[in-house]
């Protein structure tokens, strides 16, 4: 069924759009807000007196815009009803057939993937890159380490975070994933014992394994870390390196304080453990209050990976690694046999972006922060007896199913998939398997398509949540983030 949004919600998604000219600046903010989803495609657009009204502006300039977004391909007439929104290519633009490689998956709710659309001023940034661009194109275009501006700039930030950087301690990756794979690539030897959070990323998991580790898991509730059982786990297994997510871990989200922090680093420097951490989330807090220091900040010999992300944006595909002062020729070495470096139009918009990280972060925070909310208020309305803490920050809810039985997380997911619903089942999440009471959801899509998928994860608890669903393995699809 079509949908339709007022002038005054227009209005207030445009914000103060550029006026110079009007029409091309209200042209170019409602394309950005049909490409992101904030006007959802086919959703029938004011009419233009209602939005000139609400403007503020003249009728020609709405009529001009709306002419703009309709031949840029993000709208289209439909006689006698309307301007309704739309995607050009239809909605299978929006999806990567990797992630959703079954054909019943083109109108489903995807929730495997927990990464937010690009805000607003990302459009802009890559505008402002693209007059920086001219400077760099009488080189020869490779920087292994990244351009020395985006390198001041991400120091900059572990400044800001208790944490004093060098720029040449910092080196520019194709996104986390990457930068985990030149650490383990300079780190790990075949036959290493390498230590991983249960649940916890898998891809990262994945990697140190592909680079030869031996994985060896510390568990982690759901309500904190257990750092006496990690202590004794690290006595154990003597790990050489230990890979862990302090900053609203995924998937469960939550935050390691500044005393955890510190007790952790003391034990890895007790054993002469290597932490390996990733800190792609660190700048998603929701609700305030004061960021514990990075966790480098107790322990120097740790190799801090960062990413663009989940901040900004997924397509950025950037991210780095701040190494230890005397690690950089090793890590170098390392990265030369994978890649050879970032796209220097990305690090640009990357650099324009943390210099004013501020608007940016705001706009992505306010939205996870509103969507969270109602994923919250939706589970308790349809699926009170779910158990789940509200996380302070990060992407998403990590959600334990009440009642007997193994397998439940995996039938959930299994039902919900017939109900156009696709979402993570707790084993996807084990290194060693298990946690197949538990399933992931992320906050990351509308509120609307949330609201639809926690009716769907309702149908599909009603119709397994008495049975006793045995052990199953979970359904190989792709986990990127």
């Amino acid at each position: 069924m079509d949908r339709s949004i007022t002038a005054r919600r227009v209005a207030t998604l445009a914000g103060d759009f550029d006026r110079s000219p009007a029409y091309a600046g209200l042209a170019d903010t409602l394309v950005l807000l049909v490409g992101d989803g904030r006007i959802p495609p086919g959703t029938r657009l004011p009419s233009e007196r209602e939005l000139t009204e609400a403007l503020g502006v003249s009728r020609t300039t709405v009529t001009r815009a709306y002419a703009a977004v309709r031949d840029a391909g993000y709208a289209e007439a439909r006689r006698g009803s309307g301007t309704y929104t739309r995607l050009p290519g239809g909605p299978t633009r929006a999806h990567d057939r990797a992630l959703l490689p079954r054909a019943s998956d083109r109108d489903a709710i995807d929730l495997n993937c927990a990464a937010p659309c690009a805000p607003p001023q990302l459009a802009a940034a890559y505008a402002e890159a693209a007059t920086r661009l001219p400077a760099y194109l009488g080189g020869h275009g490779y920087f292994p380490a990244g351009l020395p501006e985006l390198q001041a700039a991400v120091a900059a930030t572990y400044d800001a975070r208790g944490l004093p950087t060098d720029p040449a301690q910092v080196m520019i990756t194709p996104g986390a994933l990457a930068g985990v794979a030149v650490v383990a690539q300079a780190l790990v030897e075949r036959g290493d014992r390498v230590l991983v959070e249960s649940p916890g990323y898998p891809n990262a998991a994945e990697r140190l394994r592909h680079a030869g580790g031996r994985l060896v898991t510390t568990d982690v509730d759901p309500d904190g870390w257990d750092l006496d059982a990690t202590a004794a786990r690290i006595r154990q297994a003597a790990p050489r390196v230990a890979y862990l997510v302090p900053d609203f871990q995924n998937p469960t989200g939550l935050l390691m304080s500044d005393a955890e922090r510190e007790r952790y680093a003391a034990e890895l420097r007790r054993h002469h453990v290597v932490p390996i951490v990733d800190e792609t989330h660190a700048l998603l807090a929701l609700d305030g209050g004061e960021a514990p220091r990075a966790f480098g900040a107790f322990d120097r010999d740790a190799f801090s990976v960062g990413s663009t992300s989940k901040a900004f944006w997924g397509g950025l595909r950037v991210g780095w690694v701040r190494a230890p002062a005397d690690q950089l020729d090793r890590l170098t070495q390392a990265r030369v046999t994978l890649d050879l470096g970032v796209p220097v139009m990305e690090q640009l918009v990357v650099q324009h972006l943390l210099e004013d990280p501020g608007p940016a972060l705001a706009d992505t925070r306010a939205r996870l922060r509103e969507r969270r909310d109602a994923l919250v208020a939706a589970l308790g309305r349809e699926l009170p007896e779910w158990r789940f803490r509200v996380p302070d920050g990060g992407l998403s809810l990590w959600c334990e199913l009440p009642g007997p039985g193994r397998g439940l997380g995996l039938a959930v997911t299994e039902e919900a998939e017939r109900e156009g619903v696709i979402v993570a089942p707790g084993p996807v999440f084990a290194p060693d398997g298990g946690l197949d009471r538990f399933v992931r959801i992320p906050f990351t899509r509308r509120v609307d398509e949330l609201e639809t998928a926690v009716g769907a994860l309702a149908r599909a608890w009603a119709q397994v949540h008495e049975r006793r669903p045995g052990g199953r393995r979970p359904t190989g699809r792709v986990m990127v983030a």
